[in-house]
């Protein structure tokens, strides 16, 4: 009898030897997503046999994960901030590191510098992970997310609706563009709070990036040539758009923290100390328009 668990090992064996950096879990997610278990059914039926009519697909994802096709693309979700995002081609995967926006966001909040009832702008929402997430976390929030490309926000509108968050509005267009564009009903136009994770990957890096990076879209990585290039158009509009005592917050690369507070100060914002990751890598950078 072939079980869950065999599976799993054969997996595991297959995409080790493919070279794939995570290949007891990315079996694991595979397989779970073919058998519609969660974690804990999962480990609980490792010794039940494994559907003889799910194999072939099995073994082609597997095949597809050792050519580099991310998992979350395979299986067309990605966990992020305790939430489940449909994720697709579309989009960047959400990833680990930018919760830690999510939670300053939050902190901010909780602490009272922002309102109860906050406007929160989300540039390049990608699949919304930070915009639905805010939505999600602040119920009195209004979030309002933008991004380049129509098929994006087609997948951002998918997960609010999924995920039933409320006040939330989708904005076609190219960074700041979007807002001048959108109509009278779609969402405040000034905001108690600016937060983005902009393309930052210098150009020259991109052919470096490992084989699953360069599946996610390129539109969503690219930062020009040193990659600060959004850093400077979204720290050029902040003015029109940002309250008195409105915050911005940044994902940055590493190491480019320091040039992107002083492109904030240089935008006549307060900077204040950056966030670090768990790796100690300055991850987020924060800054506050000057008070009335």
């Amino acid at each position: 009898m072939f079980t869950l668990r065999d599976a799993w090992r054969e997996g595991r064996a297959a995409l080790a030897q493919s070279g794939v950096e995570t290949p007891q879990l990315d079996s694991e997610i595979i397989i779970r997503y073919l058998t519609c278990k969660g974690r804990e059914e999962f480990y609980r039926d490792l010794g039940e046999p494994f559907p003889a009519e799910l194999l072939a697909r099995f073994y082609q994802l597997l095949r597809q994960r050792g050519r580099g096709v991310p998992v979350a693309y395979l299986v067309g979700e990605k966990e992020f901030f305790g939430f489940s995002f449909k994720v697709t081609p579309a989009v960047l995967i959400p990833r680990p590191e930018t919760e830690i926006l999510v939670e300053t966001a939050l902190e901010l909040w909780q602490q009272g510098d922002l309102p109860v009832s906050p406007r929160i702008l989300d540039i390049g929402t990608g699949s919304g992970a930070i915009a639905i997430s805010l939505a999600l976390k602040i119920q009195n929030a209004e979030v309002v997310a933008t991004d380049v490309k129509a098929e994006a926000l087609a997948v951002a509108r998918q997960n609010a609706l999924r995920l039933g968050a409320k006040k939330t509005f989708f904005r076609h267009g190219d960074l700041w563009q979007a807002l001048e564009t959108a109509e009278s009903d779609s969402g405040p136009r000034s905001f108690d709070l600016v937060v983005s994770n902009p393309p930052y990957i210098p150009k020259g890096e991109l052919m470096r990036l490992t084989p699953e990076l360069q599946q996610e879209p390129r539109e969503a990585l690219d930062g020009g040539e040193d990659g600060l290039d959004f850093y400077r158009r979204i720290s050029a509009g902040l003015g029109q758009v940002l309250q008195h005592g409105g915050w911005v917050l940044l994902e940055v690369g590493q190491g480019q923290a320091p040039a992107v507070r002083e492109l904030l100060a240089q935008a006549g914002l307060t900077v204040f100390p950056p966030v670090c990751d768990l790796s100690g890598v300055e991850r987020v950078v924060k800054a506050r328009q000057q008070e009335l």
